[in-house]
């Protein structure tokens, strides 16, 4: 079944960690693989896949760092995940029926298919700014 690797989750957690301290000052890689304990290597690499999208801005220098290029509500959870994920897809048919030989005589395309909406619709439709106000509502009780 679908698996979220770290990099997907890291990546994840990086975007709310800029989502969560969005203000005119960039977050410094290393202060958010302090709060995340992960590996600021492995976040730097992360953050060049997402700065290359385009879902986040840098300032070189001392003072440089990381800001989220766009508002929060503006990202969804399946564009973080499908950026560093790939695809979501429980069987190639479901992407490219040609990946299949019995594609068009196939019953079990179907269950493959529900399982594709049922995951889109969940990561589609959550917002970083949705987690942002879960974390809120909690009083930063919750660990990203």
């Amino acid at each position: 079944m679908m698996k979220i690797s770290t990099r997907g989750r890291y990546a994840l957690r990086l975007m709310l960690d800029l989502a969560l301290h969005n203000t005119e000052n960039p977050v410094r890689i290393k202060d958010i693989a302090k709060r995340q304990e992960v590996s600021s290597k492995y976040l730097e690499q992360i953050v060049s896949t997402l700065n290359k999208a385009g879902y986040v801005r840098s300032m070189r220098g001392p003072q440089g760092g990381y800001f989220l290029a766009k508002r929060p509500e503006e990202y969804t959870v399946g564009m973080i995940l499908r950026l560093t994920e790939g695809s979501f897809s429980p069987a190639d048919c479901v992407e490219n029926e040609e990946a299949c030989d019995r594609y068009e005589k196939c019953t079990t395309v179907y269950v493959w298919q529900k399982i594709q909406e049922a995951v889109d619709n969940v990561v589609d439709n959550i917002t970083l700014q949705d987690l942002v106000e879960i974390q809120l509502a909690n009083n930063g009780d919750y660990v990203i």
